[in-house]
């Protein structure tokens, strides 16, 4: 399916870029998020008619979240996670416990924008972890996690 990109889609393309997906990928997450159209003549029109005004808003939303990533690039988060005494967590701390903590601090993050590299943390110590902020900005924070015995 032909579809016209509203937004930048990481492997896809860029903004106002028309390219070719497979049909389910476009009507089951491209079209429904907003993040595409139809490539179809009066869409086209449309998207030539709106394109600087789109434009601006995807260079204020890289902005925001340029700004948003200066403050939390570098930010270590602590969590306790009840343990084992070899230092092994019963349970994990997850990508949504991470996202948790960070809007406790005041930074606006949903779980879907923190990104495990290695999967749960399963054990006591530092890690590293991604915030996906935008498709453009993504910034690395640490990750103490402090073991509980029962």
């Amino acid at each position: 399916m032909q579809i016209i990109l509203l937004d930048k889609v990481v492997n896809v393309g860029g903004l106002g870029d028309i390219v070719k997906v497979k049909d389910g990928y476009a009507r089951n997450f491209l079209i429904p998020t907003g993040l595409a159209r139809r490539a179809t003549a009066a869409n086209k029109a449309e998207f030539e008619a709106k394109r600087a005004e789109l434009e601006k808003a995807a260079a204020a939303k890289l902005a925001e979240s340029q700004a948003q990533g200066e403050k939390l690039g570098g930010t270590t988060i602590k969590l306790t996670q009840k343990a084992g005494v070899d230092g092994r967590l019963f349970g994990s701390v997850t990508n949504g416990d991470i996202a948790e903590e960070l809007n406790k601090q005041g930074y606006k993050v949903v779980k879907a924008q923190v990104r495990l590299p290695n999967g749960p943390i399963k054990v006591v110590g530092d890690s590293s972890v991604s915030v996906a902020l935008h498709t453009d900005v993504v910034v690395d924070i640490n990750v103490t996690v402090y073991g509980e015995t029962a």
